[in-house]
C-alpha cells in the first residue's frame, strides 16, 4: 500500500516535520515522489520506519541508527526479536521500580523493614538494562556471556556507600582525564594517573580476577572503534577517546 507523507505520518504518529528531517538526512528516503512533487512511501518504508521508532525508543541516537540500519547484514526479522529482548527488559525494570515504590510506601508506614541494598535495586537495574541496550552486543561478543553476567551481578550487588564511591572514582577519573589531554601528552604523570583511576573503576565492575593489562588495552581500543563509546568520551573534547587509548596502552605496556 502507498502512503503519503501525511497518512503515514499519521499512521505513525509522527509529524509530518519528522519525516521530511527523516528524508534530509538520508534515514528514511520515500519510494517515490509523484508529478505533483509529494513524497509517496511503500511498505518497504513503512517497515524501515516501524524499525527506527523502535531503536529511538530504546535511545539509540539517530545517526547511529542510520549505521545499524544501513548495514549490508541488517536482519528485519533478527532486528525484531533484539527489539523484542531489548523491549522485555525494559518491562522488567518498569517492575522492578513499582516493586521498589511499594516496598518504599509500605517502609515509610511501618509495614516492613527494607536494606539499604533494596533502596536502590530498581536504580541499578536501570544503569545495567541501559548498558545492555546500547553495547550489551558488543560486549558480550567480545568477552562472553558468563563475564558479563557475572560482573553485572557484582554491580548489582554494590551497597548504597559502594556505589557512591563508584561514582566518584567515575567523577575523578573524568576530571582527570580532562586535565591530561589539555596537557597533551599520554605518557605524563597526569594521564598515567587518569589510567590507573580507570583500571580502578573497571575492578568494580569486572569480576574478580578477570583484570588484565590486555584486556585493559582491549577494551581501550573499542573506545575508539566504535562510535558510540567514541561519542561518550569525545562530546567534551574530539580526540579524547585516541588519547585516552594511547594513555592505556602506555599504562599497560601492550
Amino acid at each position: 500500500m502507498a502512503y503519503t507523507i501525511l497518512k503515514l505520518a499519521k499512521l505513525a504518529g509522527v509529524s509530518t516535520r519528522t519525516l521530511r528531517y527523516y528524508d534530509e538526512i538520508d534515514l528514511l528516503k520515500p519510494a517515490r515522489i509523484n508529478a505533483s512533487g509529494y513524497r509517496i512511501y511503500s511498505s518497504t518504508e513503512v517497515n524501515r520506519l516501524q524499525q527506527i521508532l523502535f531503536y529511538k525508543e530504546l535511545d539509540i541516537p539517530l545517526d547511529e541508527i542510520k549505521s545499524i540500519l544501513s548495514a549490508k547484514d541488517f536482519d528485519f526479522t533478527d532486528a525484531l526479536r533484539a527489539h523484542r529482548e531489548r523491549l522485555l527488559e525494559k518491562k522488567l525494570h518498569l517492575e522492578r521500580l513499582i516493586e521498589n515504590v511499594d516496598k518504599s510506601i509500605a517502609f515509610s508506614e511501618g509495614r516492613l523493614n527494607m536494606t539499604d541494598l533494596e533502596k536502590f535495586e530498581g536504580f541499578k537495574q536501570k544503569i545495567v538494562s541501559d548498558n545492555e541496550s546500547k553495547y550489551g552486543r558488543e560486549i558480550r561478543e567480545k568477552y562472553g556471556d558468563p563475564i558479563i553476567d557475572a560482573s553485572n551481578d557484582k554491580f548489582l550487588s554494590r551497597n548504597a556507600q559502594e556505589h557512591s564511591q563508584i561514582i566518584a572514582l567515575e567523577k575523578e577519573f573524568t576530571q582527570m582525564l580532562a586535565r591530561a589531554f589539555k596537557e597533551g601528552d599520554p605518557s605524563s604523570r597526569t594521564a598515567q594517573n587518569a589510567a590507573d583511576l580507570h583500571r580502578q573503576w573497571l575492578c568494580h565492575f569486572w569480576p574478580e580476577g578477570q583484570y588484565t593489562k590486555a584486556a585493559h588495552y582491549e577494551l581501550s581500543k573499542m573506545y575508539v572503534s566504535d562510535q558510540r563509546f567514541k561519542a561518550h568520551y569525545d562530546k567534551e573534547q574530539e580526540g579524547t577517546a585516541e588519547f585516552l587509548k594511547e594513555a592505556i596502552r602506555i599504562y599497560t605496556g601492550m
